[in-house]
């Protein structure tokens, strides 16, 4: 919807208040006709109902409205003496329609005394309930999410199984277009596996102001643009979302508005230099690794490598001895010599479960392993005497990656070499022809809402034949630390503006293991607590919220005992 279509909406809302209550505003005292002013309608209401004036900020909030409308549909009735479960009901069920009923319909009167405190235990339950849900979803929306970390793109920096807070106001809180969702939730109802909200009517995109602009090397979550998954980690036929109902992703914003940017043998470079990242990131890549006498695992390990696989042999198994390492596998087969090859991650498989379930394994060392870590990690294992190569990984410039930005034979671009490309900013021109209209087509019809034809080496945009194009808002190029294991924005390009949701800042908890079982869940304790960005090693500060909680409970403890002695 547009802002003209959103003025007769608007407009056509107050008509049905007005409609529907201007003689309950009358027999409340009041004239007829300030049930008809907008604004200041919802201001006399709070009046007539005995609510506080600032409710009123609370029905023009995005998401918030759709959890105070029923509140002040059930207030307004009760005003007028329809107490009832059954009144309650009707006018929530009739989204409100219900007044039209009493308005008309009922000899009602106004109570302008009514007590405003509920009648009965539930009822003081449920209005608490309400108000803790409003309260909830107001940070939620406009504040701080929490969000947890999916996968390894940044690992190292950001491990999976990371709990963050995320800021909505360092970068302004984006105010919701989905006008019509469940609070709390985001694109799934929990339990239910169905869609959380409507897709119409929508509202045009706002932020509101940052005290912070998106800095080079920012860990940033956004709403993913390439989004059309109901569920991560589920193939299924695509859907599509609103933009504020796209899956959520974090990277690290390697390139801003206005930068030319290139990937050179892996590391990026912004203007033609190579960028310095700041002290907390870890970029990894794959390294193979070589050694005549085999690849140990436990070397790997001591060296802090996490980020490869392991390989067991074993006899035939049975149903129960499957059943007892399936959680622990990646994968399985038969080999010609009729062993079972069993693949894991690098944790393995725990020696209690092979005892338990009576099996004898043998972990195959190749010679050569593929392995995932950073350039430091890999320098440590040079110096290592068993070891006799570590070689990065790296595509040739002019191969062809797979599935990599623009997605056109004109560009054989790959992960490790990409580019030059530059960021578009909003406001700037480019030239257009058909060789460079791919890297930003889907920017001018999916993004800015444009038509877009070609015929030719004639481009035509909303019709007319052009050749340049100005960009409506800026954006930004994402990629994870995990080089070589993260699909970012070498694979799907740029993200507008519109897509940014905030800003990690704090890590309040850490699970290894989250995604294999509860009964495998280890805490992180040193990650409880800590900060996203800075130089150096992050630093918990656990202990200093223990503290200050506990010194909370000795305040509260005595404040209690001395109220209570002054009764």
């Amino acid at each position: 919807m547009d802002a003209s279509q959103w003025l007769l909406f608007l407009l056509f809302v107050q008509l049905v208040h007005f409609a529907g209550t201007w003689k309950l505003y009358r027999k409340a005292g009041r004239k007829a006709w300030e049930a008809a002013i907008p604004v200041y309608n919802a201001i006399v209401l709070m009046q007539i109902i005995r609510r506080p004036k600032w409710w009123v900020v609370l029905l023009f909030i995005p998401i918030i409205n759709l959890l105070m409308f029923p509140v002040i549909w059930v207030e307004t009735i009760r005003s007028f003496g329809r107490n009832s479960l059954v009144d309650t009901w009707l006018v929530i069920l009739t989204l409100g329609f219900y007044t039209y009923y009493v308005n008309y319909a009922l000899d009602v009167s106004y109570v302008e005394d009514r007590s405003l405190h509920p009648k009965s235990g539930a009822g003081e339950w449920v209005s608490s309930i309400v108000f803790a849900i409003v309260a909830a979803t107001l940070v939620h929306t406009y504040f701080m999410q929490p969000y947890v970390i999916p996968t390894g793109s940044l690992e190292k920096t950001l491990l999976v199984g990371d709990f963050l807070f995320v800021s909505k106001f360092h970068y302004g809180a984006r105010t919701p277009m989905t006008t019509i969702a469940a609070p709390m939730v985001h694109d799934t109802l929990p339990v239910l596996g169905v869609r959380s909200y409507l897709k119409k009517p929508q509202l045009p995109y706002f932020r509101l102001p940052g005290f912070q602009k998106i800095k080079r090397n920012d860990i940033v979550v956004f709403s993913w643009p390439a989004d059309t998954v109901r569920v991560f980690f589920k193939k299924e036929e695509g859907v599509d979302k609103p933009i504020d109902k796209k899956s959520n992703y974090v990277k690290r914003c390697v390139g801003l508005p206005g930068d030319s940017l290139s990937v050179v043998r892996g590391y990026v470079h912004i203007n033609g230099e190579r960028t310095a990242l700041p002290g907390r990131a870890k970029p990894q890549y794959t390294f193979a690794v070589f050694a005549n006498k085999g690849v140990s695992s436990r070397l790997l390990l001591e060296q802090g490598v996490t980020e490869f696989n392991r390989k067991y042999l074993s006899a035939p198994l049975n149903q129960a001895q499957l059943a007892a390492l399936s959680k622990y596998l990646l994968g399985a087969n038969q080999n010609t010599a009729g062993e079972i090859e069993l693949y894991t991650g690098y944790r393995g498989i725990p020696a209690k479960v092979v005892r338990q379930a009576g099996l004898s394994l043998r972990e195959v060392t190749d010679r050569e392993r593929y392995v995932t870590m950073t350039d430091k990690e890999a320098a440590a294992l040079r110096q290592n005497g068993t070891i006799d190569s570590v070689v990065k990984q790296l595509q040739p410039i002019g191969q062809p990656g797979v599935n990599i930005f623009p997605h056109d034979n004109a560009y054989p671009w790959n992960n490790d070499n990409f580019g030059p490309i530059y960021i578009p900013e909003a406001g700037k021109t480019v030239a257009l022809d058909p060789q460079v209209l791919p890297l930003y087509k889907k920017i001018i019809r999916d993004y800015e809402g444009n038509t877009l034809s070609v015929s030719g080496n004639e481009i035509r945009i909303n019709g007319k034949v052009t050749d340049r194009y100005t960009f409506k808002q800026d954006y930004y190029w994402m990629m994870g630390d995990n080089r070589h294991r993260s699909e970012d924005s070498r694979t799907w390009g740029y993200v507008p503006e519109n897509h940014i949701v905030g800003k990690p800042v704090f890590i309040w908890m850490s699970i290894d293991g989250i995604n294999d079982g509860i009964s495998n869940w280890k805490p992180r304790w040193e990650r409880f607590f800590t900060t996203v960005h800075g130089d150096g090693e992050p630093r918990s500060y656990f202990r200093y919220f223990l503290f200050l909680l506990a010194g909370w409970f000795v305040f509260d403890y005595f404040r209690k005992r001395r109220k209570k002695a002054k009764k």
